[in-house]
């Protein structure tokens, strides 16, 4: 005997589309695929299918969990975080759904902090990000949704926008699987960062023998302010990384030596004395040599300078 699972109808409102009701749509349809459950996504206002959806996303005027109703243009809203930082649809789908995709509550929330909320101030009309020239602006998941809309030329071409839309919502899909792995490998990476910052003697320099991020450094090393330098793998090279001063800040808590920089090849090991150096970035917070050695003793010419 054969069981078939009933097909989940997702509704979210047809026009226009936008960032948060794509990647609501694109986590509803990451979890239904992992658990291997039929669904379908309808792009209407229709009040009588939206009455009868399963899931409804940014239209409805309801915020209910419950009922699986995910909108927040209804008066009041759907509320705020404690930042501030109001929920559109995808929140509302990401607080639901996103403990169900994630592995454990940091990724959950890293995704909450570093896109979630982001596309959720914006379609709310909070600003997070202050321009510096009006209309100079970054590109991002705005400009790639924004691209997907009709144009005037296309104004009418439901079949064509809906395709658009079903399109960012794989695009998106497959960006959030990869942020879920990241997030892991990043989880990962900060536990070895802290082991071997446990395990060292003279915390000044860290060596790291993997390729890792500044983003996992900084936080592990945020609050151990002695250590100025890490010395990991740069693909198939190695570089020495200055630390740098504060989380959200640029300035190193110990730059490399001024005259390092832009210098390359045989003028930086000429000027240093280390044989296989090969960069030195002109910001002075790296710079690479092809081998550990190399990059350890481009780490001690800089605590002397």
């Amino acid at each position: 005997m054969r069981f078939f699972k009933k097909k989940k109808i997702i509704v979210t409102h047809n026009g226009s589309f936008h960032a948060d009701d794509i990647f609501a749509c694109a986590t509803l349809s990451l979890y239904f695929e992992r658990e291997n459950a039929p669904y379908t996504i309808v792009r209407t206002r229709d009040e009588q299918k939206i009455k009868n959806a399963d899931i409804v996303v940014d239209v409805g005027g309801i915020h209910d969990e419950s009922q699986e109703c995910y909108d927040h243009h209804q008066s009041g809203g759907a509320g705020s975080r404690d930042n501030g930082i109001p929920y559109a649809s995808f929140g509302l789908v990401w607080k639901k759904y996103g403990p169900l995709l994630s592995a454990n509550s940091e990724i959950m929330n890293d995704i909450d902090r570093r896109i979630v909320q982001a596309i959720d101030a914006i379609d709310n009309g909070m600003s997070i990000t202050e321009p510096v020239e009006c209309g100079l602006y970054d590109y991002g998941i705005h400009g790639i949704v924004t691209a997907y809309q009709n144009t005037w030329k296309e104004a009418g071409q439901m079949e064509k926008q809906y395709t658009s839309f079903i399109f960012l919502v794989n695009f998106f899909k497959k960006i959030l699987v990869r942020e879920l792995e990241r997030c892991q490998h990043r989880l990962d990476m900060m536990k070895l960062i802290e082991e071997i910052y446990q395990e060292t003697q003279d915390k000044t320099v860290l060596e790291i023998p993997y390729h890792v991020g500044v983003g996992s450094l900084i936080q592990v090393l945020d609050k151990h302010k002695e250590v100025l330098f890490i010395v990991c793998r740069s693909n198939t090279n190695w570089k020495v990384l200055a630390m740098r001063k504060e989380a959200c800040s640029f300035e190193n808590r110990k730059a490399l030596p001024k005259d390092w920089a832009g210098k390359r090849g045989e003028a930086l090991q000429k000027i240093t004395g280390v044989s296989d150096a090969v960069f030195c970035h002109n910001a002075l917070f790296m710079a690479v040599s092809e081998s550990k050695e190399g990059a350890h003793q481009l780490a001690r010419l800089a605590l002397r300078d």
